[in-house]
């Protein structure tokens, strides 16, 4: 039978990605994405790297409610809550999709106390590349 090989460069056991004191923050971009079915706010520094996230999933919302404006607002003051707490001050609001919860997203970031720098609209729009899917019949 073989003896197993040790492991080289192995990570000593840890928590991982754990830190003593979170990175102080002044300034951030947050993206919304709102689809039809759910919506999702992601915080990230200024190189992109995510610090907080939520969704309406995640806010405990389940099946078509994901999609409501109440449930875009509960999302962005998730996200938002921890950010604001690591000392951010300013943002830029980058806002992707069609759905219903771009505007309650927009003003629960408004409310939360963090200054705009600018907020733009990112949605995605062809330049007549792909055929659409079928609309739908409801």
């Amino acid at each position: 039978m073989a003896k197993p090989i040790p492991k080289k460069d192995s990570r000593k056991n840890g928590p991982i990605g754990s830190r003593k004191h979170a990175r102080k923050i002044p300034k951030g971009i947050i993206h919304v994405q709102a689809s039809f079915n759910n919506t999702i706010v992601t915080v990230t520094d200024v190189r992109g790297r995510v610090i907080s996230w939520s969704s309406a999933g995640t806010c405990g919302f389940k099946g078509t409610r994901r999609g409501t404006p109440f449930a875009a607002q509960t999302a962005a003051g998730n996200a938002i809550r921890t950010v604001t707490d690591q000392g951010m001050q300013r943002a830029e609001v980058m806002i992707k999709g069609p759905g219903l919860g771009r505007d309650a997203a927009l003003r629960a970031i408004r409310r939360s106390g963090i200054l705009l720098n600018f907020i733009r609209d990112v949605t995605p729009i062809p330049h007549n590349g792909c055929r659409s899917p079928k609309k739908r019949r409801v």
